[in-house]
């Protein structure tokens, strides 16, 4: 089951990335980390669903998502790129797997950064990012989403990796067994896991290749 609600705004964020706020419905919650469907209200599109996740927290009046944008594919976030305040969205019930259980190594690939983000605005709001760190991978400088922001809350423990460049205080090539080792401390005991699947599935075996504990890797189940 859905409820209709109206983009509050849409602004970008990078050359492919966008911030989206809508109307929050009455009584509506999640926990950071989670993600819902949307579809947009517009003729041939009204059943196709997309899901993206939440960047906003609970308390705020307001849902936002943020979301890299795909032109090429012609799909809905690119027809996302065509509407405006005002516009209406069908809104599904909130799902997923990931979400805080304290402080931990962040490691996310492009657009598997939106729920971090959500989580360590939660921590902020709390003070307790404490030790928290974050692995971030791209292709290259100008694809960082809210990197201003990063630096700002986390300093010395926002770590980025680049694929396709190579940039002066950068790491460089993808995440591995050594890069997650080197940012490693006794005090993180929990690892967190979101970006594509390859990706993922690369990480994972360098996490098994250091014998962290299964049970501390949180991640999608899906």
């Amino acid at each position: 089951m859905s409820q209709i609600v109206k983009i509050i705004s849409i602004d970008p964020l990078t050359h492919d990335v966008i911030r989206l706020r809508l109307e929050k419905p009455e009584g509506y919650t999640y926990i950071p980390g989670q993600a819902a469907d949307i579809a947009i209200q517009k003729p041939g599109w009204e059943k196709t669903k997309s899901c993206f996740t939440f960047t906003s927290l609970p308390s705020e009046d307001f849902l936002e998502f943020v979301i890299k944008t795909y032109p090429s594919r012609k799909r809905v976030t690119n027809e996302l790129l065509s509407l405006s305040a005002g516009d209406q969205l069908a809104l599904f019930k909130p799902f997923g797997d990931i979400r805080n259980k304290g402080e931990g190594i962040f490691i996310a690939g492009g657009a598997g950064i939106t729920p971090f983000l959500a989580i360590l605005k939660g921590l902020k709001s709390e003070g307790k990012v404490g030790n928290s760190k974050l692995i971030f991978a791209n292709k290259t400088k100008e694809d960082i989403i809210l990197k201003d922001y990063f630096e700002e809350l986390l300093g010395d423990n926002f770590i980025n990796i680049l694929s396709d460049e190579k940039v002066e205080g950068y790491e460089e090539g993808y995440v591995n067994s050594r890069l997650i080792e080197k940012h490693s401390s006794p005090d993180l005991k929990y690892y967190y896991l979101c970006g594509p699947k390859p990706m993922m599935d690369a990480v994972e075996k360098h996490l098994e290749f250091l014998k962290v504990d299964p049970e501390n890797i949180i991640k999608e189940g899906f």
